[in-house]
């Protein structure tokens, strides 16, 4: 398994897991929590979830997943902007920590830009890791200038942005990932499959069958063979983990790259950042 160094020197895996959208049917639980189990069993130890995913049931159901393994996983949340101010972030981080049944978060972040100044959640978040509830911390969904301004805020223990990147969405391409490069920080992409569309596409669908593979694996080894890239995927089945723990394996040619670069181009100057 391919791994992507922290700004403080820690190793995750490239490949995690995420859980948008887990925990919303109790009928699929049984079949989730053991897609997060055979996950971690396969290397896929990075597990990413949200107080807002499920309205914290997802986080629950992470917990349940990791009971017992703790130490094996390196577990990532992420707070409402509204709750990440000096008064509410750490009454959010220890609810999170609750439903998730640990004491401590290797990750938290902010979802997303609010009205809470961006030097008050750098100050909140410091506080959450001088008090061990928190090992690091990072953000979501912040776009280059937003990414600036938290740095000059004292934002500069920042971990990583989390974003929307995958074929379809390359426009980071541009300006923020070169950014993020240079601050050393590495990029977590959510939706690399694009919520599942990418898999429909009839030309991607054609490449994914002359290398034997499935179309979610292409797209999953174009985003890994990325450096400074961690991708996390979602897979409520065992079946699917194991998909996408193989596409961890698979090297493109330089011709298949630059094939998927035809169908899926570059935009031709930067773009706002999207989020779904």
């Amino acid at each position: 398994m391919k791994i992507v160094r922290l700004p403080d020197g820690t190793d995750v895996p490239a490949l995690g897991q995420g859980t948008w959208m887990m925990a919303e049917d109790p009928q699929r639980r049984g079949d989730e929590i053991a897609a997060l189990r055979a996950g971690i069993d396969l290397g896929m130890t990075l597990i990413d979830t949200a107080e807002m995913y499920a309205d914290g049931e997802s986080e629950r159901l992470v917990g349940e997943a990791v009971a017992g393994r703790r130490d094996d996983v390196f577990l990532v949340s992420k707070a409402y902007p509204q709750n990440a101010s000096r008064s509410r972030l750490h009454h959010a981080c220890e609810a999170s920590l609750e439903r998730l049944g640990t004491d401590r978060l290797d990750l938290y972040l902010l979802h997303w830009r609010g009205t809470v100044p961006l030097g008050e959640t750098v100050e909140a978040m410091e506080r959450l890791v001088n008090a061990g509830k928190i090992l690091r911390w990072g953000v979501s969904n912040l776009d280059t200038d937003d990414m600036e301004e938290l740095v000059a805020a004292g934002g500069q223990a920042c971990a990583t942005d989390q974003i929307l990147y995958n074929l379809t969405r390359r426009g980071p391409e541009h300006d923020l990932l070169p950014w993020l490069a240079a601050q050393g920080m590495p990029v977590m992409a959510y939706s690399p499959v694009e919520q599942g569309r990418l898999v429909t596409d009839e030309g991607l669908g054609e490449l994914a069958g002359e290398l034997g593979v499935t179309p979610a694996q292409v797209v999953l080894a174009w985003l890994l063979a990325r450096d400074g890239v961690i991708a996390i995927p979602k897979a409520g089945t065992v079946e699917h983990v194991r998909e996408n723990r193989t596409a961890a394996d698979l090297a493109l040619s330089r011709e298949t790259v630059a094939r998927l670069h035809a169908m899926f181009p570059l935009p031709s100057g930067p773009v706002p950042l999207a989020m779904l």
